[in-house]
């Protein structure tokens, strides 16, 4: 009888163990939509041995059935780690991809096709320019055309200039993310700790969510997460600390005031009443060869850069520098690119219109409009005055076409003699106002009202056909 009921016992136990796994799976196909749920498995193991009788071999047990030994979640700490590390690897060319498609897509599209439409009939107007310098039909062609190509590049610049900042806005964005999940993160290792630390029972859902928010971390930052035997999961982020049994050490926020652009720093390694930060991001050096390549928010600062890109931020540039330099940031490199055109195409026909030349002569003092002392020397550029076309009104030096809006293109200088020199005023790269750039160029209004001041005839008053030729040299070189 004891014997039968025994075998009962055991039958039961398979049976309450069994509607239990049955329920373990009920839940996990209840919830195989749910983001971040991990599917539990359960493990089985022998119930207890009851002694019965020895025997000369060995003493004899009878079983009582079996029982749940655990419910497990099959997530693999290998696979994790590889998942976590490729996910991050993701975020960053991912956000990469967009970034070049965004700029690709943009200078495809409207602003594109106008600015290349613009700068197609800027070369036009030269070739009618080139045919009667005197017409003033091709003289007004000429002002309206380029007064058109440099507003369409100026619109194009700026709309790089506003995804730029789109990018520093998502930059934002990404590190208040982070942040968050920072906090949510050490509220979850607090709870889960409380939860098992009796050892009889496992915080499913906690580690289910904990797991979810370390997996969005991954995407956006370069991390490496290890979990103490207390089940606390302590995480670096970029090498460094970010949270562990009892901190979080958030990500700050560094604002440049000129280009108002951000820069993640540590606050806890900085010490900001000295305007001293220490940077999240090693922008050097990033590639697969070196692991790092990782993270969305390590991609959207190389994409960004740390200023607007100009001509002069890619001139004079070894290729090598170029290669390791600003060529990794989209952004500013569309724009240097951008601008470059810009200034070669407009400095060129400055030069036209109102050539220079290198004063070779012995050092030669003047007073300017304003009475102060100016010393000429040699090697400094001056305007050529003998060489020089000029407008209707013959006035000498004859204007340029495009200004910068911080200075005039010379400076008028008076010698003891009373004759006139006239120094070019250099680009200052220190001051973008004094530099042709797309930001400080302007079409020079003297020609927008009198286009006949265009520079089409020589000093002995004969139309000058050689201007337009040598303007339509520009796009041959």
């Amino acid at each position: 009888m004891a014997n039968g009921f025994g075998s009962l016992y055991v039958g039961a136990a398979g049976l309450r163990t069994s509607q239990t796994a049955l329920d373990i799976t009920a839940n996990n196909l209840v919830n195989i939509d749910t983001d971040g749920y991990v599917r539990e498995q359960v493990l089985f193991t022998d119930d207890t041995y009851s002694f019965f009788q020895s025997a000369a071999v060995s003493n004899q047990y009878k079983g009582s059935g079996v029982k749940i030994a655990d419910v497990i979640h099959t997530r693999d700490m290998f696979l994790d780690k590889a998942f976590r590390s490729e996910n991050s690897r993701y975020g960053f060319y991912a956000a990469s991809y967009d970034a070049v498609t965004e700029v690709e897509a943009f200078l495809q599209e409207a602003s594109g096709e106008a600015f290349s439409e613009a700068l197609h009939d800027l070369y036009v107007s030269f070739q009618e320019f080139s045919k009667d310098p005197s017409d003033t039909v091709n003289q007004n062609l000429v002002v309206q055309k380029a007064s058109l190509f440099l507003t369409r590049e100026q619109n194009l610049y700026k709309g790089l200039s506003n995804y730029q900042s789109t990018i520093n806005t998502k930059i934002k964005d990404d590190v208040t993310r982070i942040n968050d999940l920072a906090k949510q993160i050490h509220d979850l290792n607090l709870k889960i700790e409380r939860i098992e630390a009796g050892k009889t029972e496992t915080a499913m859902d906690l580690r289910d969510q904990r797991d979810w928010a370390v997996d969005e971390l991954s995407k956006l930052a370069n991390i490496t997460c290890t979990e103490t035997i207390e089940g606390v999961y302590h995480i670096k982020l970029e090498e460094k600390d970010f949270i562990d049994d009892f901190n979080i050490y958030p990500i700050g926020l560094h604002t440049d005031t000129v280009t108002g652009f951000v820069t993640p720093y540590w606050p806890h390694l900085s010490d900001t009443t000295r305007d001293d930060i220490y940077p999240v991001y090693n922008l050097d050096n990033i590639s697969a060869a070196h692991n790092t390549d990782k993270g969305e928010v390590k991609a959207l600062l190389l994409a960004r850069g740390d200023k607007r890109g100009t001509w002069y931020d890619i001139d004079n540039l070894s290729q090598k520098d170029y290669e390791n330099g600003l060529a990794n940031s989209v952004m500013m490199n569309s724009e240097a690119e951008l601008d470059s055109l810009t200034h070669k195409i407009i400095t060129a026909v400055n030069d036209i219109l109102s050539p220079l030349k290198t004063y070779e002569g012995a050092d030669v003092t003047g007073v300017d409009d304003k009475g102060n002392p100016v010393t000429i020397k040699a090697g400094m550029k001056i305007a050529d005055t003998e060489n020089c076309a000029v407008g209707s009104d013959g006035q000498i030096p004859p204007r340029e076409l495009f200004i910068r809006r911080g200075c005039e293109r010379y400076k008028e200088v008076t010698l003891g003699d009373g004759s006139k020199m006239y120094l070019y005023n250099e680009e200052d790269t220190s001051d973008s106002s004094k530099v042709y750039t797309t930001r400080s160029l302007e079409i020079n209004q003297d020609l927008v009202e009198n286009r006949t001041l265009l520079s089409h005839l020589t000093q002995n008053n004969a139309v000058d056909y050689t201007l337009g030729d040598k303007m339509i040299a520009i796009w041959e070189d």
